[in-house]
């Protein structure tokens, strides 16, 4: 099952895909909120006769009402390499302000100053129950809505050039594009096996695999949750496999005009032409 927020004529319409087709969620939601997450939320939109829509041409950021976007860095063992890093010993979490959240295919800004804006390739974890202290990795995924696509945005001299946390070059305006849809847990059979691809100007950049992330979906929920509760709602961007500018000789950060594509196997495709801010 895949929700979704149709950009239409009228706004934004929260749809659900079902069988191979599209149907309007607004009898039972105005909108897809952290509640919409919750299992007894979910089973009686599968139960639920809705009316059928045609196809969405264009979405919206699929979850609205976004809590907590957690991070995790150098999680991909290609990627620690290509940067130079030792590989963690324990995840590595910074955080980004839920009002970064974009559009999967809406323009992305260059800040002004900039001169290392990166793009960054990400499976997203979306909460659908309440987890805190779980016991063991064997009781996160039952904590999992559903997953998505993230581009986690960086300019890299404002996170690492430019001293103090990450933050500063996490949180620039747009720099988290969403969706374009939830596809709920029960149709990932494996969400360490999914193919991680992005693209530049049609230049395949990313081609990875969750296979190789250091620390797998069920480790990060369940070591989140020794630090913080996790909320439906919360959404958990995993880390992204080698091929970043930051890792190549050549540097080739975005520049504006430059069109980013970004695909991961069963949630979608994302679109963004980044312009100077």
């Amino acid at each position: 099952m895949r929700l979704a927020h149709a950009r239409t004529a009228d706004g934004d319409q929260p749809v659900v895909h079902l069988d191979d087709r599209w149907y309007d969620l607004r009898p039972l939601h105005a909108a897809v909120t952290p509640a919409v997450l919750a299992p007894d939320a979910l089973a009686a939109i599968r139960a639920a006769s809705l009316p059928a829509v045609e196809e969405p041409t264009e979405f919206a950021p699929p979850l609205a009402g976004i809590g907590k976007i957690l991070c995790i860095g150098l999680n991909y063992t290609d990627h620690a390499e290509e940067t130079g890093a030792t590989p963690p010993a324990e995840p590595i979490l910074f955080m980004k302000a839920p009002d970064t959240v974009n559009a999967p295919n809406d323009d992305v800004l260059i800040p002004r100053t900039s001169v290392k804006t990166d793009y960054e390739v990400e499976l997203a974890i979306v909460i659908g129950s309440t987890a805190r202290y779980l016991a063991s990795p064997d009781e996160a995924l039952a904590h999992v809505a559903g997953y998505a696509i993230s581009n986690d945005v960086s300019e890299r001299t404002f996170q690492i050039e430019r001293g103090g946390q990450w933050d500063k070059g996490k949180n620039c305006e747009t720099f988290n594009p969403f969706g374009p849809w939830i596809t709920t847990s029960d149709d990932i059979a494996d969400p360490q096996d999914l193919g991680l691809k992005l693209w530049v100007n049609g230049d395949l950049r990313q081609n990875g695999n969750t296979r190789n992330q250091i620390f797998g979906v069920a480790h990060v929920v369940w070591y989140l949750s020794q630090f913080m509760t996790l909320y439906p709602g919360d959404v958990i961007n995993t880390g992204t496999p080698a091929g970043v500018a930051m890792g190549r000789s050549d540097g080739q950060f975005l520049r504006d005009g430059d069109v980013v594509e970004v695909e991961i196997t069963g949630l979608g495709r994302q679109r963004q032409t980044f312009r100077s801010a």
